[in-house]
């Protein structure tokens, strides 16, 4: 079975050191790929974008960062939309837009879903970032931005389709828009980071006319009448619950002290919440 190209980027090692975005830029920007890239533009592209996300409120926030860049999906929606056979999906799994037969299709930008086609306006074709197929070909063993990455959250691996779906399983990797169905080959660790919302809280007891943190407090999560997921207060109070879908409606707290009448508390999920709660 053939080898093909696949891009893991693990969003908890991501720092937003922008490193890899660099290498991109230097390795295109304003130089020629003949029969891989036209000229970037010095200013305006990111062929790697790094998007930044926010979940939470003081005290309790989580901010967390993911690079998009072209996904070399096998059902690529460009391949579709391309004419003159400007688009090549290679044997390893690389989607290539050529330079020359691209000229002039803008369409193309619009048909990506993850917004990582850019229109070239002084060359007049649109452009992506195309795993650094040039330098591939010539026996580099991985794209420069892996090669670059000083916290090791891009992996780059040349293995078969079957052994990246049990990697995939394995590691609880996902994709952007899998609802898409287009098969993209850059798979995302830790995404719940970036697609999930998560409820999280202080609790706090009165001591003596203080308020000191309550730590040991059992505290359980319920939707519709059923638990989702029980958990501890830590040495300052607080509790976490992760991975919920955003919009998911409403749930129920139950915070539960040895000896005292639980005391319960609703929340509505839209995006993350926090919340501050004295037993």
């Amino acid at each position: 079975m053939a080898e093909k190209w696949n891009l893991v980027i693990d969003i908890d090692e991501c720092i937003n050191c922008q490193n890899c975005t660099l290498a991109v830029q230097d390795e295109y920007a304003e130089c020629a790929h003949p029969g891989y890239a036209a000229p970037m533009p010095k200013h305006g592209h990111r062929w790697i974008d790094i998007k930044r996300t926010e979940r939470g409120r003081h005290p309790i926030i989580d901010v967390s960062f993911i690079p998009v860049m072209c996904n070399h999906c096998d059902d690529a929606s460009c391949f579709a939309a391309a004419e003159n056979g400007a688009i090549e999906k290679r044997v390893d799994g690389i989607v290539l837009i050529h330079p020359d037969k691209a000229k002039g299709q803008r369409q193309l930008v619009d048909a990506c879903p993850f917004g990582a086609i850019w229109w070239n306006e002084d060359e007049q074709v649109p452009q992506h970032w195309n795993f650094d197929a040039h330098l591939l070909d010539c026996g580099w063993k991985e794209p420069r931005c892996v090669n670059v990455c000083p916290t090791g959250a891009l992996e780059s691996l040349k293995i078969s389709d079957v052994q990246m779906a049990k990697k995939a399983e394995a590691e609880n990797l996902e994709v952007l828009l899998p609802e898409l169905s287009v098969k993209p080959r850059v798979y995302y660790k830790n995404l719940f980071r970036y697609s999930k919302a998560f409820v999280a809280g202080s609790v706090t007891r009165a001591v003596d006319d203080r308020e000191e943190c309550a730590a040991g407090v059992s505290v359980v999560l319920s939707h519709a009448g059923e638990t989702v997921a029980t958990t501890g207060t830590d040495d300052f109070g607080d509790f976490l619950f992760d991975g919920l879908d955003k919009f998911s409606g409403d749930y129920l707290l139950q915070i539960q002290q040895d000896g005292q009448p639980p005391l319960n508390k609703k929340v509505k999920i839209e995006n993350s919440v926090v919340v501050e709660i004295s037993i």
